[in-house]
């Protein structure tokens, strides 16, 4: 890994190279480099900055996971494009911040810096969120975040999620117009290469301006898209977890553009346990689906971890939460929030604070004893 000096670090201290990397470089490296692209789905800082510590190439910024984890409510067009924007740039800025984090370490507690590379945010753009003069605006709220990437939907407003009944389409001519604004814009700014993602409901829509219907419209929609020259992906939104039009799709849309890079949703609305015959990522990568991602990932992981522990707390108040940090300290397990003084930053703080000497912070001499950290 090439180490490089930054100004915000003391001297000594360095970060990966690729942190002046833009985020969308690094994804479109990414996507011609390795047989897929993996994404967990995250919905706050906190999320994205464990998918960075575990290595993974991408955060997907899930619009579901916001609407529960911000809003408490469904996917159904509830937040603006403000909101999810804001969100998206409070994570960018978190993985920036975080990289300096882990890049210091704690050197009071002699805990040795760990040298993390800044995965690229993909971002949920649902509908657009109004006409294609809204994805004009939601595109340079995006850029200008730092997000690496979007994904624009072909469903009438209000959207619903992909895997809620009722779903129907705009014309293939209005969604070719959103994604040739999404590439202007992102243009207009200097990055060319933000990644656009074209997405289509047409598997499962009601209604539709086209006669066809379910796995041949969501074909022709995706060539359409193609076509155009605006989308550097193409997603088809499955019902469920069928190999057959996973199969079909990637082999009809892939014999017209043999190129062509496809995303995939492994859904968390899909039972996977239940499926005999589970696809997996690696066959994925080799149908054509190079951008993978798991939109609800931490929204589950969460609500089953923090449920677990407030059942423990309800039957047996304290000794749970002995437990849980039992758990979170083992000696051969590495939990990064563990110990949330380093997770956060507090030793960047104050040794930065000490060399540019405008903290305010104070010295701790008697950290040391204090065992809570």
């Amino acid at each position: 890994m090439n180490l490089v000096s930054t100004p915000l670090l003391p001297e000594g201290y360095k970060v990966p190279a690729s942190r002046n990397e833009a985020p969308s470089q690094r994804l479109r490296r990414l996507l011609s480099e390795k047989p897929y692209v993996f994404a967990p789905g995250v919905y706050d800082p906190m999320g994205a900055q464990l998918v960075m510590y575990h290595g993974f190439d991408a955060v997907y910024f899930s619009g579901y996971s916001f609407a529960i984890g911000h809003l408490g409510t469904t996917d159904m067009d509830i937040y603006s494009s403000v909101e999810i924007a804001d969100g998206a740039r409070r994570t960018v800025s978190a993985l920036r911040k975080f990289q300096l984090t882990m890049a210091m370490g704690d050197p009071e507690k002699h805990v040795a810096p760990v040298h993390l590379e800044i995965p690229p945010v993909v971002v949920d753009m649902d509908a657009g969120y109004g006409n294609l003069f809204n994805v004009q605006r939601t595109v340079d709220l995006y850029v200008n975040a730092g997000v690496a990437a979007a994904h624009l939907e072909d469903q009438v407003m209000p959207k619903r999620c992909g895997h809620i009944a009722g779903k129907a389409l705009i014309s293939a001519d209005e969604m070719v117009g959103k994604l040739r604004m999404a590439r202007a814009v992102a243009e207009d700014l200097g990055r060319d290469d933000f990644v656009v993602i074209a997405r289509t409901d047409a598997v499962s829509a009601v209604d539709a301006p086209e006669k066809t219907r379910g796995l041949d419209l969501a074909i022709e929609r995706a060539l359409r898209y193609l076509d155009s020259g605006a989308p550097d992906l193409v997603w088809c939104e499955f019902p469920n977890s069928d190999r057959e039009p996973t199969e079909r799709f990637a082999d009809q849309v892939r014999r017209r553009f043999p190129d062509a890079k496809l995303a995939f949703n492994w859904s968390s609305s899909f039972k996977w346990f239940n499926d005999p015959n589970p696809i997996s990522f690696a066959e994925l990568g080799q149908l054509g689906y190079k951008f993978l991602f798991i939109t609800l990932a931490a929204q589950h992981a969460m609500g089953y971890a923090f449920s677990k522990l407030l059942q423990g707390l309800s039957e047996e108040q304290e000794r749970a939460y002995i437990a849980l940090q039992r758990k979170e300290w083992a000696p051969d397990d590495d939990i990064p929030t563990k110990s949330h003084h380093l997770f956060s930053g507090v030793p960047y703080h104050q040794v930065l604070g000490e060399t540019m000497g405008a903290s305010r912070l104070g010295k701790f001499d008697g950290e040391a004893a204090e065992k809570a950290v």
